[in-house]
């Protein structure tokens, strides 16, 4: 984390404009502090990922609320590149606007991990050019793409806070912001399914321990391995088997 925040403030002096991933579920949580403070003096787009899978009313919100604040903001799904085409009509027309045509405008992609930057890079290069795979960690260092005859774009390793509040912490870890050997999964799919009920007192998001026994994560003696099962409910999350879930909103106290 340190040496990439370090790569990054030194590469900010040749980019023109920093594109922010963040999970569309988690847009408080998931945006670091650290990379809002190092970007400030440049040009933004804010990208919502993951879309799919998130509240598309409570999405709106968001989009309206970053609005608010001034950031240019866009919601895709980064494994569609129809989706992603719209960031990419958002940076190309930046890289024509005060004349920048007759030079190359370099991009710089940035995010708490796992949170989608090399999917929304190959997709916008429309072939497999950056390494992905489903949990944090992947991209270790950073790496250059030509968009266009005028446009470079720059993947980067994702950073993390490295103070997280509890209130946080199992939202980041449940969208895969977290390297699994970091959390209890159990304990993480315990605060997700306590955090609903309380906000959704009749939902049909089963806790683990129902999950576990309709999944058969059961040994013998009827004993339950909490462990996988835990680990499959996240992924069920993840797939959107629960259903599209926000965590956070723009109005919550937890989230203000």
């Amino acid at each position: 984390m340190v040496q990439t925040t370090r790569r990054i403030r030194e590469y900010l002096r040749i980019i023109d404009v920093v594109i922010e991933v963040v999970d569309a579920r988690i847009p408080h949580s998931g945006r670091a502090p650290l990379l809002e403070r190092l970007a400030a003096q440049r040009a933004r787009f804010v990208a919502l990922n993951k879309e799919d899978v998130a509240d598309p009313a409570t999405t709106r919100l968001w989009l309206d609320e970053l609005a608010r604040r001034g950031a240019q903001a866009i919601a895709i799904d980064g494994r569609k590149r129809g989706s992603v085409a719209r960031l990419a009509s958002a940076i190309e027309a930046f890289s024509r606007r005060d004349g920048r045509a007759a030079k190359v405008a370099r991009a710089m992609i940035v995010g708490v991990p796992n949170s989608g930057k090399s999917t929304i890079v190959n997709a916008l290069l429309r072939r497999a050019a950056a390494k992905t795979e489903d949990r944090a960690g992947v991209t270790r260092q950073t790496q250059w793409f030509r968009l266009a005859p005028n446009i470079e774009v720059m993947d980067t390793p994702g950073v993390l806070s490295p103070s997280v509040s509890a209130a946080a912490a199992w939202k980041l870890a449940i969208c895969g912001a977290v390297p699994h050997n970091r959390y209890d999964p159990a304990e993480v799919a315990g605060a997700f399914h306590s955090w609903l009920v309380e906000r959704r007192p009749r939902t049909r998001v089963p806790d683990l321990q129902t999950f576990a026994a309709e999944r058969g994560f059961v040994g013998r003696g009827g004993a339950i391995d909490y462990h996988n099962a835990a680990r499959s409910y996240i992924s069920g999350f993840n797939d959107g088997v629960f259903g599209r879930i926000s965590l956070e909103d723009p109005d919550d106290a937890e989230t203000a």
